[in-house]
């Protein structure tokens, strides 16, 4: 399937989704699709043929990552590269990513969704190849844009915490110019996400798929992100419900506690109930604020 194929297809299967909050999603028309990419991407293997989107809206077989573009009417001049979750398994756009972005684009924000290669898709570089998009991501972004922060829910909040506290590092062989830049957020903002692969916390999907489950201390600590936290780490934004059974509680009074104790601005708000993956808020919970919190961070 040619890939302006398969994104006409994924709008017209968005429609017919319903989301946890009861209404159906739209994607905004406009909208253009950046391969990462000049070529291959770094390493070998991985899938072939087209991605494959599920009856919920989940994002699978990814063997070409890219950037989805969503442009308001009247951009204000900054953008936010957005990443679903989903364990490094599979990339939720119906409940988390595309209803992100949609929200965006409505307050003048320029929306970067991101389909990111998943290690266990097989993928010769496999924990590595997800940073290795995130980084290259924010490299074109910043090649088009002035200011860029990240979203990221779950997982996904876990890669976006990976790439804005690890601007230096390089994760690939520059490719062409645009890697010679860092790769740097201005701020980000981590819903529900899994921050810590240590232990007592390493029950989670992202810890089986990065590091494998009998993987040793040094080797959590490696792909733990608030390791990385210092002064230069970008100002912070943290959401999470108290009851969430997936990525727990723990994770982001960890990192904020990590940006505490580097001086970087930092703001946390864990709700009472809400559960694990509730997108822009789960109807009859207090995570139906986060979205009104979150724009009030953004304009500060």
């Amino acid at each position: 399937m040619h890939r302006r194929d398969f994104f006409t297809k994924t709008a017209a299967v968005l429609l017919a989704l319903r989301l946890g909050s009861g209404h159906t999603a739209t994607l905004p028309v406009q909208s253009e699709t950046l391969t990462l990419w000049p070529g291959a991407a770094p390493g070998a293997d991985g899938p072939t043929g087209a991605e494959h989107l599920s009856a919920k809206g989940a994002l699978t077989n990814i063997a070409v990552p890219s950037l989805r573009v969503f442009k308001p009417q009247r951009p204000n001049g900054r953008a936010v590269l957005v990443a679903g979750g989903g364990g490094y398994k599979r990339i939720e756009m119906a409940s988390e990513a595309w209803p992100a972005a949609q929200w965006l684009v409505s307050l003048g924000y320029t929306a970067y969704v991101l389909s990111y290669r998943l290690p266990a898709e097989g993928w010769q570089q496999g924990a590595m190849a997800p940073l290795q998009d995130a980084q290259r991501a924010l490299r074109i972004i910043r090649s088009r844009e002035q200011h860029v922060q990240v979203l990221g829910f779950s997982a996904g909040g876990h890669l976006m915490g990976m790439a804005a506290t690890r601007a230096d590092f390089q994760s690939y062989p520059a490719v062409d110019h645009l890697d010679h830049a860092p790769a740097y957020a201005d701020r980000a903002a981590l819903i529900y996400p899994v921050i810590t692969l240590e232990a007592p916390y390493s029950h989670t999907s992202t810890h089986k798929v990065l590091v494998g489950a009998h993987a040793s201390p040094a080797e959590n600590a490696r792909w733990s992100v608030e390791r990385y936290v210092t002064a230069h780490t970008p100002p912070m934004f943290l959401v999470q419900a108290e009851d969430d059974p997936i990525a727990d509680p723990h994770n982001t009074l960890i990192m904020a506690a990590a940006c505490e104790a580097a001086h970087v601005p930092v703001q946390r708000y864990l709700y009472a109930s809400g559960g694990h993956g509730f997108g822009m808020g789960r109807p009859g919970t207090p995570t139906m604020q986060w979205p009104e919190r979150y724009r009030q961070w953004l304009m500060t």
